[in-house]
């Protein structure tokens, strides 16, 4: 039996805390591609918006995930003068070992699927 997650970060990365920080990257990169896009602006004209490099431009088009952390994507969603909404709700009640959660713990909050974390860039 295969099992069901609510997104892909949730099957891909280890913990939900890497999923989570995961989904709020790409929420954000997929944004920014889509002002830049919707702007009509090339890459040098974008990092001049942005406040970066055409190359950091190129590497947010591609999609380059792990390139990227939190704080650069909201200074560069601000810079182009986005709004970033935040909404944070509560995870399902789940045992840790070690600081990390039990799999049967993981297992059952997936397919609860009552985490969620989403980041609405206007």
């Amino acid at each position: 039996m295969s099992k069901r997650f609510a997104s892909v970060w949730d099957a891909i990365e280890d913990t939900p805390e890497a999923a989570e920080n995961m989904k709020l990257r790409s929420a954000l990169m997929m944004a920014l591609k889509d002002h830049i896009a919707r702007a009509g602006l090339t890459q040098a004209q974008a990092a001049e918006t942005l406040g970066v490099t055409q190359p950091r431009v190129s590497d947010l088009t591609r999609g380059k995930i792990d390139l990227f952390g939190l704080d650069a994507l909201v200074n560069m969603a601000a810079a182009a003068g986005l709004r970033i909404d935040l909404r944070i709700t509560r995870a399902a009640a789940s045992r840790t070992v070690g600081g990390r959660r039990a799999p049967a713990a993981r297992s059952a909050r997936r397919a609860a699927n009552t985490a969620t974390t989403s980041a609405a860039v206007r």
